[in-house]
């Protein structure tokens, strides 16, 4: 009995943390007069997928005065 519910509890924390994960999103990006260009990885709060990156990413960097060239991967982290 002991064992069962010490792997039920190891399930639920698994299954916790992997609801947790987040989505990381490598991109190029660029600044004009002067012309700065930026590469970084950034946390995706969505779908982890490239439409869904650039969606989100093309937000957050014009709020910062950039613009997205491109987004390069996304992986799940």
């Amino acid at each position: 009995m002991k064992q069962i519910a010490l792997i039920s509890s190891l399930i639920l924390a698994l299954g916790a943390s992997a609801a947790h994960a987040g989505c990381q999103a490598e991109y190029k990006a660029k600044r004009d007069n002067p012309l700065e260009l930026f590469y970084d990885v950034a946390q995706i709060s969505g779908p982890c997928t490239v439409p869904a990156a650039t969606v989100e990413l093309r937000a957050r960097l014009a709020a910062a005065g950039l613009t997205l060239l491109k987004v390069l991967s996304v992986k799940e982290s």
